[in-house]
């Protein structure tokens, strides 16, 4: 089974667990602290727009291919939607087929991961180094020079152009 087919199976039953996901709107950091920056639940839902609440501080994940970001094509950088700090670079940036901005690595220092059981998958979940706010998951499918693929959610992003 190619890569291809599995994505035209894959990606419809990631928009159905999307929704699913974006349905828990848990108050629950993505990670555990303690860190830089540290807001009530009540402050995140003040500052952040719904989608960027559900995906930053409740582990929701966005619908493959919604985002803006997918098709930013200008140098720059992507920050944490939440506290700004930047994650990756546009340099590292790179279209992986799956819907979701990917990049092969991140910022060094800006990130960091814990491991992800929901659905009943192993994953690497990957989070904000200074809120804490889930941002996607790193898998070991990604291009040169690191393998990796961080495939993350472009609502827990903003673009700053160069």
């Amino acid at each position: 089974m190619n890569r291809r087919k599995i994505l035209s199976i894959g990606l419809p039953l990631a928009g159905i667990l999307a929704a699913f996901r974006l349905g828990s709107r848990g108050a629950e950091p993505a990670a555990a602290g303690p860190f830089e920056v540290v807001k009530s639940d009540a402050a995140w839902r003040l500052e952040l727009e719904p989608e960027a609440y559900a995906i930053l501080r409740g582990h929701g994940t966005e619908r493959p291919g919604s985002s803006p970001l997918n098709r930013e094509k200008d140098s720059g950088r992507f920050a944490c939607a939440a506290c700004d700090l930047p994650l990756f670079s546009s340099e590292t940036k790179f279209e992986s087929g799956t819907g979701w901005p990917s990049f092969w690595a991140p910022i060094a220092g800006a990130v960091g991961t814990t491991t992800d059981g929901a659905y009943g998958l192993r994953r690497t979940e990957v989070h904000c180094r200074r809120c804490g706010g889930h941002l996607g998951h790193v898998f070991a499918d990604g291009p040169p020079p690191t393998g990796q693929r961080y495939c993350m959610n472009g609502a827990a992003l903003r673009f700053h152009a160069a």
